[in-house]
């Protein structure tokens, strides 16, 4: 007489990235799902305020954050890559370094991911179509938008991300080519030794010579000139000049239905910026 199989209960995983949203879905999933598994997936290439945020994301919850990896470092897989750094055209960093090991770390099992896409939000983003991987979206199943991850955030005590605090507005490791000019800037000034490090990736590959560069316009050692920084810095402090001029101009409705942000739109890779 054979055995019957044991079938295995279904996973229920939430990916942090060490940004504003996965962190306020943790908590308000916290205590919801049965068996919850909180996970990062770690490129060895993030800000310290990424995983101060974790830290202290972790102490609230009560529950350790699995780190998972690819199986080996940002600078073999640039080797095998040619030395072609990644970009919008070329995403083999968030393939190899963040969805392969969420999904190396699920392996066959069945799974609920929780992701963090909020109500006020048209995107999809970099999402696993493995069949035995459901996606479900509780912040648009209970409606909250921008302004109801912040209050999470600030009634919970976690509040926002450190590196908000310096002008960044996205998570992901510190060289990401998503980073406005601004925030290369910010970098620069906050953190320079990883600017620096992020610069000296910028040189000929080995498959035909090219140099690659993070920004597709220009060399961070063309950017952290003294002169293009300040103009840089001019041209942002006027773009926040005229988006609260245009604030204070919105019509009253707009204002009071809570349509209006001061977050920047969202164009990085979904399982690295929630």
């Amino acid at each position: 007489m054979s055995t019957p199989k044991t079938v295995k209960p279904t996973r229920h995983i939430l990916s942090l990235s060490g940004g504003k949203d996965s962190a306020a879905l943790a908590i308000h999933m916290r205590g919801k799902v049965e068996g919850m598994e909180y996970i990062f997936h770690d490129t060895y290439k993030e800000l310290p305020d990424t995983y101060e945020y974790l830290d202290r994301l972790e102490d609230y919850l009560g529950q350790k954050i699995v780190k998972t990896t690819y199986g080996t470092t940002f600078d073999d897989l640039l080797r095998q890559y040619g030395g072609m750094l990644p970009s919008n055209h070329r995403r083999w960093c968030t393939r190899m370094m963040k969805l392969k090991p969420f999904e190396d770390y699920i392996g066959a099992d069945a799974c609920i991911n929780y992701v963090g896409i909020r109500a006020d939000e048209a995107r999809v983003g970099y999402i696993s179509h493995k069949p035995n991987i459901q996606a479900v979206f509780p912040f648009r199943d209970d409606g909250i938008d921008y302004e109801g991850v912040q209050r999470i955030l600030q009634d919970s005590g976690i509040g926002m991300p450190p590196y908000t605090e310096w002008g960044r507005t996205r998570s992901g490791c510190f060289f990401c080519f998503y980073q406005q000019k601004i925030e290369w800037v910010r970098l620069k000034q906050r953190y320079p030794e990883l600017y620096e490090e992020a610069k000296a990736y910028e040189k000929p590959n080995r498959v035909n010579g090219n140099v690659f560069n993070w920004c597709q316009n220009e060399s961070l050692a063309e950017l952290e000139q003294p002169e293009r920084m300040a103009e840089i810095l001019e041209k942002w402090e006027l773009q926040q000049a005229r988006a609260v001029q245009n604030r204070k101009n919105l019509p009253l409705v707009t204002t009071l239905a809570g349509l209006e942000t001061n977050e920047a739109p969202s164009t990085g890779c979904l399982i690295c910026h929630l």
